[in-house]
């Protein structure tokens, strides 16, 4: 992309007495046009060319605080995690008997219609029933999504209302498909109150040094975002994903990866093509080789292929013919392995620039020099290794030494890209750099800390191929924190204190 993408009237600036990651002496970074312009010691002067391009510019004095590329979240669905701050929280809930005690309290307080986000019931002693939320919520529809996006619980109202009761059987839960379909139908949200959530989301992301993100969500994107900058939406540069629905409507809207959308001032691009392969850990829908042990009657002892093989391949190559690279979603061990079989089967190196698989979660340990070799980029989420560890044990017991394993995907050669997946965890890049780090949360031992990565590493896998560093030449995407990112213990990076953030040399968050 063009450093002054989406930064025309980014006036010029200097950003003095600012540290690189791991250095002691502070330099100052002069931008101009949306770039860096120089990086030279503290009250040097650049080059002739230089002070001429950044005469008159802005002092800021940032007193020795550090400065790095700006950070991206690779992996989010941005409306999903602008509407779940306005649903009912079930993250905290741990049984299916808590839950309706808060649905019968909202229904209580007057609710028309209850919908809540963030139940984890893989660890859960009793089930769910549609009959405990009918008997709290009679004919007030429900729906209660869990934190992974992959199932949904309703009561009777909301599957008459959906056309899903049938489906919903006497749990009243809803597994992967018909999950996502409830879940496109609840996204009905009008657009302008749509977009002005997101637009919170998109400043409140900025605060923590967020200057772009990959959006996975599950609708048409190019006209949501083109809509959103138009309106003034530009805290964010965003990369959107395209789903298998939709790929004939972008091949005849001639989408590319990486092509800049129209009248967007550089901040939208068109991103992968995204396929969903298999389900989740915590809803025992990840596809695997081995089962998983006590699932009930209506389950799936090894988890669920989404996407067989057989259509995963014409798809994938489709998607290469007109130009979309692939973002294959895969979590269990055995859907990692056809991901990469149908990848190799449609010659990686074909694609217009790199393929990923998203989440990578539990991997075969011969697939790992398979990823390097294929030139795949594994996207993943350490957070999630954090929310899910005592899931994996009980459902992956005796595997967990498989799982998240970061390190050693690392050290095969394999590129990492770090993000969130939020709403399923927290859209901030700090939280995922000190999981990946610590592999530790809430006071806990770390868990298999044989597959931690330096922070370097981390933080350089959040930058979208930024590195570390800022350099002479590199686009003016720039966060300032308040803390050495290299040399802060990995429980303080998870709240990193965020002095400023600039898109493009604009400043879209300032804390100082």
């Amino acid at each position: 992309m063009s450093a002054a993408d989406g930064a025309a009237s980014a006036a010029p600036v200097i950003l003095a007495g600012v540290r690189l990651p791991g250095a002691g002496a502070p330099v100052d970074v002069h931008v101009a046009d949306g770039t860096v312009r120089a990086v030279v010691p503290a009250g040097g002067a650049p080059s002739v060319d230089v002070a001429d391009g950044t005469s008159g510019a802005e002092r800021l004095d940032l007193d020795g605080r550090w400065i790095v590329p700006g950070l991206w979240d690779r992996h989010v669905h941005l409306a999903q995690w602008a509407m779940a701050a306005r649903r009912l929280d079930l993250a905290a809930v741990s049984s299916a008997a808590e839950a309706a005690e808060l649905v019968a309290a909202a229904v209580r307080d007057g609710a028309r219609e209850v919908v809540g986000m963030g139940y984890r019931d893989g660890l859960w002693s009793d089930r769910q029933r549609i009959d405990l939320l009918d008997c709290v919520a009679g004919d007030v529809p429900v729906v209660l999504v869990s934190g992974d996006l992959h199932s949904c619980w309703v009561n009777s109202a909301a599957g008459r209302r959906h056309g899903l009761l049938e489906r919903a059987g006497t749990s009243g839960v809803l597994r992967e498909d018909d999950c996502f379909r409830l879940v496109r139908a609840l996204d009905d949200v009008a657009d302008d109150v749509l977009d002005e959530w997101v637009a919170d989301a998109a400043r409140a992301a900025a605060a923590r040094g967020v200057v772009g993100v990959v959006d996975y969500e599950m609708r048409w994107n190019r006209d949501d975002w083109a809509r959103r900058a138009a309106g003034g939406v530009d805290a964010l540069r965003v990369r959107f994903g395209v789903y298998t629905q939709h790929l004939e409507r972008a091949a005849e809207a001639r989408l590319r990866t990486g092509e800049t959308i129209e009248g967007t001032r550089g901040l939208v691009r068109v991103g992968s093509y995204k396929v969903i392969t298999d389900g989740s850990l915590n809803t025992r829908t990840a596809w695997c080789v081995d089962p998983y042990p006590g699932l009930g009657p209506d389950e799936h002892p090894y988890g669920q292929a989404n996407v067989p093989y057989d259509e995963l391949v014409p798809h994938l190559q489709r998607a290469r013919e007109i130009g979309l690279d692939p973002a294959v979603h895969a979590i269990g061990d055995r859907a990692n392995e056809r991901a990469l079989d149908a990848l190799e089967a449609v010659q990686p190196s074909g694609w217009h620039g790199r393929a990923s698989i998203e989440h990578a979660q539990l991997l075969r340990r011969e697939d790992l020099a398979r990823f390097a070799r294929l030139g795949i980029v594994a996207s993943v989420q350490p957070e999630h290794a954090m929310d899910d560890r005592d899931v994996a044990e009980r459902y992956w017991a005796g595997r967990t030494d498989r799982a998240f394993m970061l390190r050693d995907l690392a050290d095969a050669g394999v590129e990492l890209a770090l993000g969130s997946d939020a709403p399923v965890a927290r859209l901030d890049p700090w939280v995922a750099i000190a999981a990946a780090v610590g592999r530790a949360r809430d006071g806990r031992a770390p868990w298999h800390p044989e597959q931690a990565v330096d922070a370097r590493l981390a933080l350089a896998a959040s930058t979208d191929g930024a590195g570390t560093d800022v350099v002479e030449g590199s686009a003016a995407d720039l966060a300032i924190v308040e803390l050495d990112p290299i040399a802060t213990p990995a429980d303080e990076l998870r709240e990193m204190p965020v002095a400023m953030t600039l898109l493009g040399g604009r400043v879209t968050h300032d804390a100082r």
